[in-house]
């Protein structure tokens, strides 16, 4: 029984970092990924993670190398196919809390409370509802349906110089070795055999 109990609380304490509260997207940010692409030497990579119960949208973006400086940061969405095309700003306007503006290279991390309307363009709530809970359901519908971008603005190409579409993460290798323990659990509950008598 002593080995059953121990499987137990090895779920139990995997549980939680199996939780579907936390869902995570990234992009790679390019010039060649704007819509209609350009030269753009600039690179950048966009993580963006929702808590789904606390309702936080935490935006981490590093970029460099931007042929202008910033002028606006934003998530866009929802474009009409998948992974292509352009959509209105669905954060806030003009540009993310924060981000750096006037620069060619920088990182950025801020983490936005979704249930505020501060933290949405009023445009993207009225279109989708009318309320923060429907504005947010869209946008994490968007994100899911790869439909939404990371756009950064530049002077020198005011459209977007570098952005990169939304699409979820890949899972750290703690968390692979997490979900690992729990199937390899499952089937050893599954299985008839005395160690378990």
């Amino acid at each position: 029984m002593r080995l059953k109990s121990l499987f137990f609380v090895a779920i139990l304490m995997a549980a939680p970092r199996l939780s579907a509260s936390i869902i995570a997207y990234q992009a790679s940010l390019s010039g060649s990924n704007e819509s209609p692409p350009n030269a753009s030497p600039g690179t950048g990579f966009a993580m963006v993670t929702f808590d789904t119960v606390a309702q936080t949208m935490e935006v981490q973006v590093s970029f460099a190398g931007l042929l202008g400086t910033t002028t606006a940061s934003h998530i866009h969405c929802c474009t009409a196919s998948p992974g292509t095309g352009t959509a209105i700003v669905a954060t806030t306007l003009p540009t993310f809390t924060g981000f750096p503006l006037g620069v060619m290279s920088g990182t950025y991390d801020h983490t936005f409370d979704m249930t505020l309307i501060s933290s949405y363009n009023s445009a993207f709530i009225t279109a989708n509802g009318g309320t923060t809970a429907s504005a947010e359901a869209a946008l994490l519908a968007g994100i899911a349906a790869d439909e939404a971008y990371l756009n950064i603005h530049s002077t020198v190409v005011p459209g977007g110089e570098i952005r990169g579409f939304l699409t979820p993460a890949v899972p750290e290798p703690a968390t692979w070795g997490l979900v690992g323990l729990a199937l390899t659990g499952l089937a050893l509950l599954g299985r008839k055999s005395r160690i378990w008598a």
